[in-house]
């Protein structure tokens, strides 16, 4: 054993571990900046779609060929998204195009203004790792920027949802199923904090909600209760990947060209998005999930008919994440659940949020955590327990096809 090389190996991980937390905070800010002006604009595009339903909802189908049209124009290879992402997290890419930043934040932007039934995570995640991934490949930073990118990740998911240990989770979890790089942890929490922190800061607001009821795990009943939404909701989260996987195939097999695959189907998905209560399944969902926590009207099929829709909408090219709908998909399911049950509807809105959630991204930490964070600890232990299940039920299924599987 020599003490002096055992001193510049400290040194060396002392200065690699500064270089990774000082990378990561800069990266956080920057990355939670771009999020709030996302996440901003989105939210006045909600509302006014809203207020406009009836106008815009007509113009769904050009507004889907005009997206087409900016990946087609400026960076097709763009149009893959999360799989660009998971590739490089797998070191299968060495790069991921910087023009999916704007390409993707417009065609989120203008699939939501038409009415296309979408979310929002995807656009975040996809942000963040583009941003860091180039950054590390800037200044050559070891193992092709992995680290930074999975910091990234974190702090797009963070910065969009302000719920900082899920997203750290989150991004560890997801591109590797069944293994975690934990010297990511560091610097993924920098980054996952610092963008929650500035996109507070920079006005998008967090949502949350205060239970007033908690379950109790020793009542059998209840426990027993929640193993069957454990299932249910696992089952939900495995049909909404499968059915996603599938019917992208399906139209990519019966209609190769992308514009007349999204110029012909989004005229029957409009008509249809507009038959249903005037535009109640467009968008990201939210209006399901708030009704759900104000003790809104909600109906027993508002789950399933929100799950087709925003298949559809993504299947055929429109841009938007997943997530949001999955939490209103599972806050419906849980709230219907729940009243049938006798159990507190927003008790199991709440776990189905979380748990459909994990179980279509394959996931179980981070939906957990999302639980605990939105919806407070005090039901932590029943967040867990329902995850665990659909995380078991789930079959190893997700919504990001080039997710890596470590096991099963």
């Amino acid at each position: 054993m020599n003490p002096s090389h055992d001193l510049q190996g400290l040194k060396k991980k002392a200065k690699e571990t500064f270089l990774y937390a000082l990378s990561a905070l800069l990266l956080g800010i920057a990355i939670g900046a771009i999020d709030a002006v996302f996440g901003r604009v989105l939210l006045f595009i909600t509302d006014f779609r809203s207020a406009h339903v009836v106008v815009l909802l007509p113009f769904l189908p050009l507004a889907g060929l005009g997206i087409v049209w900016l990946y087609r124009h400026f960076n097709e290879t763009a149009a893959k998204g999360m799989t660009l992402v998971m590739e490089a997290g797998q070191g299968k890419r060495e790069s991921i195009p910087l023009a999916l930043i704007p390409l993707v934040m417009a065609g989120t932007w203008i699939t939501h203004l038409f009415g296309g039934s979408a979310g929002r995570e995807g656009v975040a995640v996809q942000i963040g790792a583009t941003l860091s991934h180039a950054f590390a490949r800037r200044f050559h930073f070891p193992d092709n920027g992995r680290i930074l990118l999975i910091a990234g990740m974190a702090a797009g998911f963070g910065g969009l949802f302000q719920t900082p240990f899920a997203a750290v989770f989150f991004a560890m979890e997801v591109v590797v199923s069944g293994s975690m790089a934990y010297s990511a942890l560091l610097p993924a929490a920098i980054a996952s904090f610092a963008a929650s922190a500035t996109s507070h800061a920079l006005g998008l607001e967090k949502f949350s909600v205060l239970l007033s009821q908690t379950l109790s795990l020793t009542d059998t009943k209840t426990v027993t209760y929640l193993i069957l939404f454990g299932i249910l909701f696992g089952l939900t989260g495995r049909l909404f990947a499968v059915l996603l996987q599938k019917v992208k195939q399906f139209m990519g097999n019966v209609l190769e060209n992308p514009y007349k695959r999204i110029g012909f189907v989004s005229i029957p998905l409009a008509v249809f998005l507009f038959l249903m209560w005037n535009g109640r399944y467009c968008g990201l969902g939210t209006n399901l999930i708030a009704q759900a926590f104000s003790g809104g009207e909600l109906y027993t099929f508002d789950w399933i008919l929100k799950l087709l829709f925003t298949v559809l909408t993504l299947s055929i090219g429109f841009q938007g994440g997943e997530v949001t709908p999955l939490f209103s998909i599972g806050a419906s399911l849980g709230f219907v659940l729940g009243s049938l049950a006798g159990l507190p509807p927003m008790v199991c809105a709440a776990l189905g949020y979380a748990a459909v959630f994990g179980s279509a991204t394959n996931t179980l930490l981070a939906p957990v955590l999302i639980g605990m964070e939105v919806f407070g600890v005090e039901n932590g232990l029943a967040f867990f327990a329902v995850c665990l299940v659909a995380f078991l039920v789930n079959g190893n299924r997700c919504i990001y096809t080039a997710q890596k599987r470590s096991f099963w």
